[in-house]
C-alpha cells in the first residue's frame, strides 16, 4: 500500500530545502530550522505540513522579505529542489510577500520549475489582480515551459486543492491566456489549457462552447485534442454542442439493437451487466467519430441531463457490426426500477428497463 502523500513532507524534504538555503546563505541556522520545522509534523495533513514548514522558514530566513526572496531565488538556481522540498518555499512567498509583489512574483518564477507555484500565485491574483495577470501574460510568452504552464494552471477557476479566487469567475480575463497557449508545443502546457477550459465549462458552458467554436474555426494542429479533453465534462453531461465540436455528430447514422440486461433483477452490490449490438454503415466507420455512453436513471426520473458513463470510441475502419458487453457497479444505488439508455454521440438510441433489488 503506498504511503500517504502527507508523509512526503518529512525531515528529509525539510533537510533538502535547508541545505539549498545554506549553500547560498551560510548564516542560515540549518540545524535549528530542520528541528523546528520537523517538530509536530506527525498529526498534520499534507497542506498543514506545508504551512508548518513555511512558518519555520519565516522564523529563520533573513528579513525583510526582499532579502529572504533573494535567498530563495539563489537557492533554487543552485540546487535541484523537488515538489516536497520546494512547496513550502512557495507557501512562504504567498504568506509573506504580498506587500512586495514584484519581488514575490520573481521568486515564484524561480521556484515553479522545481515545485509548481500554481497554489501560491492565487494569493497574488486576489491581492494584486492587474499586476499578477499582466505577469501571467508575460509568462505565457516565456521560453520556459514551467512558466507557460503556470500562467494557465495558476489561473484555473476550479484548480483542485486551491483557494478559490472570485476574480477568476470571469473567464474573459483568462481566455486570452488560453488562446496563446492552446497550441503550445508541450503537452504539459496543453493539458493545463484543456483542464482550464473544462473548469470554465463547469460554470459557464456557453462560454466554453463559444471558445471551442472559435478555436475550431481558427484551427491548429492540437485543437482537436485540446477540445476533446477540455470539453469532457460537457460530454459527460450530454451537451450536444460539445459532441459536435469534437466531430462526433449527434445525428450519427448508427443503429443499436438487442439492448438487454443479463438478468431481470440485480441485487445491490452485484454488477448490473448488459449487452447490445452496434451497427455502423461504411461511411461512418471510415470517417466519423462515434462515442458511446450509457446512462442509468430511476425509472420515474425526468432529468434532462443524466450523467453519462463512457462505453467506447470508434476509430476509423472500425468493424461494421460488433457486440458490446459492460457492467455497472450498484453499491451506491437504491433498490427500485431503473432505465438503461445507450447514447451515440450524446443522442439516445436504445432503452431497456432494469431492476435493482435490496
Amino acid at each position: 500500500m503506498p504511503k500517504p502523500l502527507k508523509d512526503e513532507i518529512n525531515p528529509l524534504s525539510i533537510g533538502t530545502l535547508a541545505s539549498a538555503i545554506t549553500q547560498v546563505h551560510p548564516g542560515f541556522a540549518e540545524t535549528e530550522f530542520v528541528a523546528a520545522a520537523a517538530h509536530g509534523l506527525n498529526p498534520l495533513e499534507l497542506k498543514q505540513r506545508v504551512a508548518h514548514v513555511a512558518a519555520g522558514l519565516a522564523r529563520f530566513l533573513p528579513q525583510p522579505f526582499p532579502q529572504a526572496a533573494d535567498v530563495l531565488r539563489r537557492a533554487a538556481a543552485r540546487t535541484a529542489l523537488d515538489l516536497w522540498s520546494g512547496w513550502p518555499a512557495n507557501n512562504y512567498v504567498a504568506d509573506h510577500g504580498l506587500h512586495h509583489p514584484d519581488e514575490a512574483l520573481h521568486t515564484l518564477a524561480a521556484l515553479t520549475s522545481h515545485a509548481s507555484a500554481e497554489f501560491a500565485i492565487r494569493a497574488f491574483l486576489t491581492a494584486h489582480p492587474d499586476r499578477t495577470l499582466t505577469q501571467m501574460h508575460t509568462w505565457a510568452a516565456s521560453s520556459d515551459v514551467h512558466l507557460r504552464r503556470l500562467a494557465s494552471e495558476g489561473s484555473r477557476p476550479r484548480l483542485p486543492w486551491a483557494t478559490r479566487v472570485p476574480l477568476l469567475a470571469d473567464p474573459e480575463l483568462t481566455i486570452p491566456l488560453l488562446d496563446r497557449l492552446r497550441n503550445d508545443p508541450e503537452d504539459y502546457v496543453r493539458r493545463s489549457v484543456a483542464n482550464h477550459l473544462n473548469d470554465i465549462a463547469h460554470d459557464q458552458p456557453a462560454v466554453a462552447i463559444l471558445t471551442g467554436l472559435r478555436w475550431a474555426d481558427e484551427g491548429g494542429k492540437h485543437t482537436d485534442t485540446v477540445l476533446r479533453h477540455g470539453l469532457r465534462g460537457l460530454i459527460r453531461r450530454g451537451n450536444l454542442d460539445a459532441f459536435a465540436l469534437i466531430n462526433a455528430r449527434p445525428d450519427i447514422p448508427a443503429r443499436i439493437t438487442g439492448l438487454r440486461p443479463a438478468r431481470n433483477s440485480t441485487p445491490v452490490g452485484q454488477p448490473l451487466t448488459f449487452s447490445f449490438d452496434l451497427h455502423l454503415n461504411p461511411r461512418q466507420a471510415a470517417r466519423e467519430r462515434l462515442i458511446l455512453h450509457y446512462a442509468l436513471t430511476p425509472a420515474l426520473s425526468d432529468a434532462d441531463s443524466p450523467r453519462l458513463h463512457f462505453l467506447s470510441q470508434s476509430a476509423p475502419q472500425a468493424p461494421l457490426r460488433r457486440s458490446i458487453e459492460r457492467s455497472h457497479p450498484t453499491q451506491s444505488l437504491r433498490p427500485g426500477d431503473y432505465r438503461l439508455t445507450i447514447l451515440a454521440n450524446g443522442t439516445p438510441h436504445a432503452h431497456a428497463p432494469c431492476t435493482i433489488t435490496g
